[in-house]
Parts: structure tokens; sequence; C-alpha cells
């Protein structure tokens, strides 16, 4: 049987790391995308049928390039993880419009091109898309405007996006992550000048379990929506917080 191929955007850190990892031990194809070569190459580096792109998805070719640079070197693409994100800590009047244009380009718009441009090749093969969204997409949160909009947008476009491709086989599904123990997190708690140490204690404590979320964790939600035992489950917005969203 050959191969599956997966697009997986962020791959440089975090939850596209670990989806790297993830999907090539269950005997995927690997297309890394990421800005950062050096990070990403590092992420690949003991990973065989992995290929990497580097590039900003915010550039006006960027999706297209990626997508045919898939298909150039596998032949198909199979699964597209979205998980390539940014967040800025600012409430309404603190949120400048670079911030605010930034967080729309890379957590919305770069999503929106690159699903729009693999949808003819997940067509042939009735692939999925997995967006990394997040429970602030779900409940909101403080100090994170512009986060919360981009994330809400990403729910609401994974269920659009399900009920326009159900019917040709293509299934898209969001996941929501409440804090996950990322480089994500330590740039929030820089951004806010919080004391490292404590902040990442009080991110365990918030949470009914007792700690935060694992990227490999989320990782392995992607792996499993992307299977066949997930083959009914479309349009879905899946938390994985620790039960902070009850």
């Amino acid at each position: 049987m050959p191969r599956k191929t997966i697009i997986i955007t962020g791959a440089s850190s975090g939850i596209g790391a670990a989806c790297v990892e993830s999907f090539s031990n269950a005997g995927f194809n690997i297309i890394a995308a990421g800005r950062n070569h050096e990070r990403v190459m590092k992420v690949v580096e003991d990973i065989s049928g992995a290929s990497t792109w580097i590039g900003d998805l915010q550039s006006p070719d960027a999706a297209q390039n990626l997508v045919d640079h898939a298909i150039n070197t596998f032949g198909s693409i199979d699964v597209l993880v979205n998980s390539a994100g940014i967040i800025y800590r600012a409430d309404t009047e603190e949120t400048t419009d670079s911030m605010w244009a930034e967080t729309m380009a890379v957590n919305v718009t770069a999503l929106f091109t690159l699903s729009r441009s693999a949808l003819p090749h997940l067509r042939k093969t009735k692939g999925a898309i997995i967006n990394i969204a997040s429970d602030w997409g779900l409940r909101g949160g403080k100090k994170a405007m512009a986060y919360c909009a981009s994330k809400g947008a990403v729910v609401q476009m994974s269920r659009a996006m399900a009920l326009d491709h159900a019917h040709e086989g293509i299934r898209v599904n969001a996941i929501c992550p409440g804090d996950v123990n990322t480089p994500m997190i330590t740039n929030e708690i820089e951004q806010q000048g919080l004391d490292l140490e404590a902040a990442l204690k009080q991110c365990d404590a918030d949470s009914p379990t007792g700690r935060m979320t694992q990227p490999e964790e989320v990782a392995a939600l992607a792996l499993y929506l992307a299977s066949d035992a997930a083959r009914q489950i479309t349009g879905a917005a899946m938390s994985i917080d620790g039960g902070t969203s009850v």
C-alpha cells in the first residue's frame, strides 16, 4: 500500500514539530513547512521520507508553491495540518494595525489559501484537513483579542469547509487546545513580562488535570482525525485542554 503524504505547517516547533514525528512514525511521507530553515531541518534530521519547504505563507504565491512542492516530491496529498500560528498578548486598545494584520494573515488567510490550493489534490485522495485552532476560539480570553478573533475564524472556517466538501469525501476538523507546553507559551509569558517559572506553574495549576497539554498529545489527536477510524468525524471543533473549557 503506498505511503500517504501530509503537509504540516508550523513544523519548526511545538505542535507542528510533534505532528511531524507522530505522522512519520505512522508511515506518512512528510512535507515539513516553516519559516526558519535551521529549526525545520533540525525537526526532520532523523526522519526518512521527509521533505522541507521553507517560506513565509503570507507571500502571495506561497500556498500554491507549497502544494506544488508536495505534488512534485511525492505525487499526492492525503492530509493537510494547518498548525502555523502567532499570538500577540494585547487587548483591543493595545492591538496595533500591524498586530491585527499579521495575526489575520498568518492564522486565517494563510490557512485559507493553503486549504484552497490543496483541495483539488485532497479531492483525489478523499483526504483530510486538520486546523489547529484554540480553546480561545471557542470561549475567548483576556489580552489576546486578535488571536481570539483569528482562532474563532479558524473554527468557523473548518465547519464551513466541512459542509462544502463532505460530499467529496474530504473531512475538515479543528483541534482546539488550551495551554500547550510549547515555545508559544514561553513567548506569551515573555510578552507579558511575567516570571517564566512561576507562570508555567500557574498554567499547570489552571488545568483541572493539574498540568498543561503536551504537544505530542495534540499530535496524537491529529493523527486520529486523519485516520480511517475518524471517517465519520467532520466539522468538529475538538477541545484538548485538560477540562479548562468545561
